[in-house]
């Protein structure tokens, strides 16, 4: 069992940067992958990012492609996201995740946080 822990959330205005971290309660050489997924109010989770741990190949959404960052620290067993040029339709609750098989494509990922707000105004 995996437990993920997110922070680094909060409120910022837009055009704005905010860092969120992960930290995953063991080491992540048995997850395959690690992500970063989103929520806003009635709207569907989405996929932010993720990253391949093994290689450390990376996909973004086209939505924040370019002004986000997804980067891992294997030593400290730890996954961060940094965002930039924040906007509005940012606004979201962020979840870590991971999984331990298959495709990082997938949704069903095996482990969650608990999620990190982040709330950026216009």
């Amino acid at each position: 069992q995996v437990q993920l822990v997110e922070s680094g959330g909060g409120s910022v205005q837009a055009g704005g940067s905010l860092r969120l971290s992960c930290a995953a309660s063991r080491s992540s050489s048995r997850l395959i992958c690690m992500g970063w997924f989103r929520q806003a109010p009635g709207k569907e989770r989405e996929r932010v990012a993720h990253i391949y741990t093994f290689v450390g190949s990376t996909y973004y959404a086209d939505s924040v492609k370019g002004r986000f960052t997804i980067s891992q620290d294997k030593a400290k067993n730890t996954l961060d996201l940094q965002m930039n040029s924040l906007a509005p339709e940012d606004t979201a609750m962020y979840y870590c995740a991971a999984r331990s098989g298959g495709n990082c494509f997938q949704s069903d990922y095996n482990y969650w946080g608990q999620g990190t707000q982040v709330t950026v105004s216009s």
